[in-house]
């Protein structure tokens, strides 16, 4: 199969589909392999390295869409769209049900979407947005740190305080990975956390995994409204897989909250699960509404890009070697987790949540093999 790796043009994003590493697997699988010039250049990867182990570099875009299969991170972004053809396969992040305009030109195009987030395991676990959610979890602790200093605009709360000062209070809505994750740094740094979240079991696990240094909180709206008056940092860390983020924070919890407070979304890649956030960039990655900073930007692990290449590209490779190996069909036939990643395929929405959210008709994915 010919196989593309295009350079990824989202705004400050520099991670790659694939490492030379990962080229090297496919190309001695058999398959051809095409790498647009400078794709990995800032985070490492000069095109020599991706020569040495058999990849073809080519100087545009529109070479690297001739390809079969598109292997990327982020979603297509408007200037792609006329690259993409019928039939042709789509493997990298899609994020289709808070993305009406993304969805239509898929399906115009006629492409086969497999999309990272909606891939399960046998538990029924996400294992290719793991990687970017573990990332994206600490890089909000991070991100809303420096975002609560005053030179930024914050109200000059620093989050672990110093003796004799009572460090930041951070609220994380949601117990899944980024959610845990944010609370390790959270709480590395001397912060008090807590994280609501509505399954017990999980609350449960929490408790058990950080003991008291941890509060966890049954969520419902009161218990969010209540947290957010004290709260110095909140992390919106909710995921539905495939479904736009539930809106947990209204704009009138908003206003009890201190004026300089930080709000960071992750959830954004799913439409968010705050009322008033809207997506950013890294470029300009904040906004004040309410007195309250917003940091809503959609590719949060794009700032850690080496990292976050090399962590996807450990999850993805696997099955893009079954995907080129098989062909989609037969790769899906026979792998029911790899079959929930099916998003698009040739005009027709294939996953639930996408179709509900979007008002389109569901396609079982079953019937166009």
């Amino acid at each position: 199969m010919l196989i593309g790796i295009p350079k990824e043009i989202k705004d400050h994003e520099y991670r790659m589909g694939a490492t030379p590493a990962m080229v090297r697997q496919l190309i001695d699988a058999g398959h051809q392999v095409l790498i647009q010039k400078n794709a990995g250049t800032n985070i490492g990867y000069p095109d020599e390295m991706f020569q040495e182990v058999g990849a073809s570099i080519v100087a545009t875009a529109e070479q690297v869409y001739e390809a079969e299969m598109i292997i990327k991170v982020k979603e297509p972004q408007a200037s792609e769209f006329p690259l993409l053809r019928e039939g042709q396969i789509l493997f990298c992040y899609l994020h289709l049900a808070p993305d009406p305009v993304q969805t239509k030109h898929l399906l115009e195009k006629k492409v086969v979407g497999i999309a990272y987030e909606t891939v399960t395991d046998v538990n029924g676990r996400l294992p290719l947005l793991v990687p970017m959610s573990e990332i994206a979890g600490r890089i909000s602790i991070q991100m809303g740190a420096v975002t609560l200093q005053l030179n930024n605009g914050g109200k000059g709360v620093l989050l672990g305080g110093v003796p004799g000062v009572l460090s930041a209070s951070v609220v994380i809505l949601g117990g899944g990975v980024a959610g845990t994750e944010a609370a390790k740094m959270a709480m590395g740094l001397g912060a008090n956390v807590t994280i609501i979240d509505r399954d017990l079991a999980r609350l449960r696990a929490l408790d058990a995994l950080f003991g008291p240094t941890l509060k966890t909180l049954y969520s419902t709206p009161s218990t969010i409204e209540d947290m957010l008056k004290s709260a110095d940092l909140v992390v919106g860390a909710v995921l539905i897989p495939g479904k736009t983020a539930p809106r947990l924070v209204t704009r009138e919890m908003l206003k009890t909250m201190t004026p300089g407070s930080v709000i960071v979304d992750i959830s954004i890649d799913q439409g968010g699960c705050i009322e008033t956030s809207k997506p950013t960039t890294h470029t300009s990655p904040t906004y004040i509404e309410e007195g309250i900073l917003h940091y809503c930007v959609t590719n949060m692990p794009g700032s850690c890009a080496r990292t976050a290449t090399q962590a996807l590209t450990n999850a993805t490779l696997l099955d893009a070697l079954k995907i080129a190996n098989l062909g989609w069909r037969e790769a899906l036939k026979r792998d029911e987790g790899l079959r929930n990643g099916l998003n698009v395929c040739l005009g027709n929405v294939t996953n639930e949540h996408v179709a509900h959210d979007l008002g389109y008709h569901y396609v079982e994915p079953e019937t166009l093999f």
